[in-house]
């Protein structure tokens, strides 16, 4: 695949510029770089249209006390229980790998014992589910933001369970999960 941009030492300084603060203006990278504000107006404008440059709003998860897990699956089917946990309020992103374990998922909540409840009481009951690894995280070593949809308003079903309620799940009646906060509102202090 052919790159669609080449980077000179001017991008590369933007692109780090950019990393280190989301916020840096643009008169501050022409007077690192030394352009004119117009001129670097115009080098970033290529760097995101070539894909280069991202910009994400969300919260950094570490910084709000929430717990991280990362869950490596051996599936035989790694699309479809990335496709079912898409939705899911509590899931960060997913990542199709090589080897004997194909699926790297990460997922967000106020507490383990719900992030142990979605891999339990979902992912290990999925017949595509040979194996799963759970493991929390305990710290990044680069900042990490998580976008994140906040609603108030509660439906009926969840996305990954359609067939039955938080109401009817033993982890939720026993106080292990707070909940899909799709389903139950705001049971926890976060979703």
């Amino acid at each position: 695949m052919k790159r669609s941009i080449a980077f000179d030492d001017k991008d590369k300084k933007i692109l780090t510029m950019y990393s280190r603060d989301p916020n840096v203006s643009q008169e501050t990278i022409g007077i690192e770089i030394g352009l004119k504000q117009p001129s670097v107006a115009v080098r970033i404008r290529k760097l995101k249209d070539a894909g280069a440059l991202e910009q994400m709003a969300g919260v950094d998860p570490f910084k709000l006390g929430l717990q991280m897990a990362k869950v490596d699956v051996t599936t035989s089917d790694p699309g479809k229980v990335m496709k079912l946990f898409g939705t899911c309020p509590y899931f960060m992103n997913g990542l199709i790998v090589s080897g004997r374990s194909n699926l790297t998922l990460f997922f967000v909540a106020e507490s383990i014992s719900t992030l142990e409840s979605i891999v339990d009481g979902h992912l290990r009951k999925m017949p595509e589910v040979q194996d799963v690894e759970f493991n929390i995280v305990i710290s990044p070593s680069k900042r990490m933001v998580m976008p994140v949809e906040l609603s108030s308003e509660s439906e009926k079903k969840g996305p990954c369970e359609p067939n039955t309620t938080c109401l009817e799940c033993e982890s939720y009646k026993t106080g292990r999960c707070t909940g899909c906060p799709m389903i139950i509102g705001d049971d926890g202090w976060f979703f």
